[in-house]
């Protein structure tokens, strides 16, 4: 039987790197674009509640692709419950331009959101992120020459591994990242995630008319222990960090149990 994957992002249906993902997929299966219609960077795994969502039909590059009005886990649902006859065997999200690393991304990040959701559905998933050299290209994707060679046969090898049934039980979706300058000889590393990859900052400024308004960034961490995504990413090596959509903590229960005693008495 013909496997049946699912390829979104968050950068949007125009992203040179929706299509890179369509390169690494074409060959293993019968393919299925949909992604959001703009960029939705940092929305996480929200959802479109309260307003319609609405599809249009495009060709990218002579793809067949569907944006949806809404977020990247709105793309996921709609290409799963409408635009797609069955459920896909596989739904890959990205490639994102711009590394998504440590527990913060995790939480924020639409590319890994939509991973996520496919993974809520019961689907394996696969976010493919793409460190870039200069950090004003997270946001605009306008170099369309990016070289995305090694990502697509990193992908492509994962997916395979993916859809042949050998995902250790646990594991919901592989969280890859790939450097900028990565090689095809570049070392791929199975690694955890970091705490955080950026430090907060928020910009206090005003408007013309002297109204205060503010802009949250942050600087980037140097780095992090030994092991996590972030450290893997900082010395060049491709990072895959297997996460799980159980976030109960892995801790001593009879620890809480003894707090909650004292607590509750």
């Amino acid at each position: 039987m013909k496997h049946r994957i699912l390829i979104t992002n968050d950068d949007g249906v125009g992203s040179s790197g929706l299509l890179a993902a369509f390169e690494a997929a074409g060959s293993l299966g019968e393919v299925t674009i949909v992604a959001p219609a703009t960029q939705q960077s940092a929305v996480g795994r929200s959802m479109t509640l309260f307003e319609p969502l609405r599809i249009s039909k495009h060709k990218v590059n002579g793809a067949t692709a569907y944006s949806v009005s809404g977020t990247p886990t709105d793309a996921v649902i709609i290409g799963m419950f409408v635009v797609m006859t069955k459920k896909p065997d596989l739904v890959i999200s990205g490639f994102n331009i711009g590394e998504n690393l440590s527990t913060e991304a995790a939480t924020t990040s639409g590319t890994i959101g939509a991973a996520l959701e496919a993974a809520g559905q019961g689907i394996p998933a696969i976010a493919v992120s793409i460190s870039v050299e200069d950090d004003g290209d997270k946001f605009a994707d306008t170099d369309h020459k990016r070289d995305y060679s090694v990502a697509i046969e990193v992908v492509r090898r994962l997916a395979r591994c993916v859809l042949d049934g050998a995902l250790p039980e646990g594991v919901d979706v592989l969280n890859v990242n790939v450097p900028a300058n990565a090689k095809p000889d570049t070392e791929v590393v199975i690694t955890r995630l970091a705490r955080r990859m950026y430090q907060t900052r928020v910009h206090h400024r005003r408007d013309p008319r002297g109204r205060p308004y503010y802009w949250i960034d942050g600087t980037v961490v140097e780095d992090a222990p030994e092991g996590t995504d972030l450290h893997t990413m900082k010395n060049n090596m491709i990072s895959i960090t297997p996460m799980t959509l159980d976030m109960t903590a892995a801790t001593d229960f009879k620890g809480l149990e003894k707090m909650l005693a004292r607590t509750f008495k």
